[in-house]
């Protein structure tokens, strides 16, 4: 079985352009599968475009949820960037 690690984030904005694209940049650099997820809703954390579908507000809590051998790292730095996003 896959490690797997799981991390809320609280969005000081809204999920936009610019943090979508930054969360892709971070998932990017993991080999983890990470996902984003808003309630029961959820996008991968590869697609600028499926992030923004979310329509997660500002305030809202997201769940950033990653598989794979180094799960932990992407989940923190995906979260890392949602949770200092402008």
């Amino acid at each position: 079985m896959s490690p797997s690690s799981e991390v809320e984030v609280v969005l000081p904005a809204a999920l936009h352009a610019r943090p979508a694209a930054e969360a892709v940049r971070a998932a990017s650099t993991f080999t983890a599968d990470v996902e984003v997820c808003l309630g029961d809703r959820c996008a991968g954390a590869r697609s600028a475009l499926r992030l923004m579908s979310l329509g997660a507000p500002a305030g809202a809590t997201v769940t950033v949820r990653a598989t794979g051998d180094d799960a932990h790292l992407a989940a923190l730095a995906v979260a890392e960037v949602l949770r200092t996003a402008e």
